[in-house]
């Protein structure tokens, strides 16, 4: 494995990390807690220290699974991220949460749920720009880290062109970006992350995978079921990532290579990129995308 800082928290991240949104049960699998021990265990042994989460994945459902985890574990041994705005209602349906008062009440809640007394990193989740802009949000979220329940703040943009969002990090203490990053979405090239290097944020690349469309499984045509995320998505939009992504195949991956492998280093070849969080359903997933830190060029 290879570490990065995490900008100016000065963390030293895994520069693959481990989503959990699958936790919560939107992916259409239903998890116990022996299976989430088994894939964090396996990201342990291959020497991955980040777990991303929310307080929506499922009523805090998977922030409960980690903190189950963590309670038999050290805990110092992990980097935790989570993050508070939306309230979980059923699947794939969410209210948004963003007054001051209610992101109190969800941080006691995700503190409970993982076990834990501190939080590594707290992040406003994909919120709009009214909600970030309210100092009361920002100024009670910065009591908290001088009471030691937050380590650091974080922002996970909704939009990977929040530039408003990624300019004002600073003003409000706020020291990593969350963003959408793959080799089919590169639009944080532009103004996102020149202006995260600008500032010395910390960046994590989520869906680096293209939600799967880059696993190198999926051929033009493929069709998903009722259970599967990607059956909401647009069916021509669909076929156009797939057919991108045979061209991706034949063109740009080294002969040999697995795509999946390829495509999260591919992401953290960007200089401003901390690190990756895939998800995984299992842990030969998580050996698969560890696996692709050897493609990673040794830095320093």
């Amino acid at each position: 494995m290879k570490y990065r800082r995490l900008g100016k928290t000065e963390l030293d991240v895994s520069v693959i990390g481990i989503g959990t949104w699958q936790f919560g049960g939107e992916w259409g699998l239903q998890f116990t807690q022996k299976e989430v021990d088994a894939i964090l265990d396996k990201g342990q042994e291959l020497g991955i220290n980040l777990i991303d989460t929310a307080e929506c994945y499922g009523d805090h459902l998977s922030e409960s699974f980690i903190g189950d985890y963590l309670s038999r574990r050290k805990r110092e041994d992990w980097i935790v991220a989570t993050k508070f705005g939306h309230h979980f209602h059923e699947r794939f349906t969410r209210s948004d949460k963003f007054g001051a008062k209610d992101v109190l009440e969800q941080l006691d809640g995700s503190l409970k749920a993982l076990k834990t007394d501190y939080i590594d990193l707290y992040q406003f989740h994909s919120g709009p720009d009214e909600a970030f802009d309210n100092d009361e949000l920002w100024t009670t979220l910065d009591k908290q880290v001088q009471a030691g329940k937050i380590r650091h703040l974080g922002t996970s943009i909704g939009s990977n062109d929040n530039l408003h969002q990624t300019e004002a990090s600073t003003k409000v203490n706020s020291q990593v970006i969350q963003v959408v990053y793959n080799r089919l979405d590169r639009t944080p090239e532009q103004r996102v992350f020149p202006s995260c290097e600008r500032q010395d944020l910390g960046v994590l690349a989520r869906v680096p995978l293209a939600s799967g469309y880059l696993s190198g499984k999926y051929k033009p045509g493929a069709v998903f079921d009722s259970t599967d995320v990607r059956h909401r998505h647009d069916p021509e939009s669909t076929r156009q990532k797939l057919e991108e992504v045979e061209r991706i195949a034949r063109e740009e991956v080294p002969e040999g290579v697995d795509m999946a492998r390829w495509a999260l280093a591919w992401c953290l070849r960007h200089p401003a990129v901390s690190a990756v969080i895939p998800g995984c359903k299992n842990p030969a997933q998580v050996e698969a995308n560890a696996s692709a830190a050897e493609l990673v060029e040794n830095e320093g």
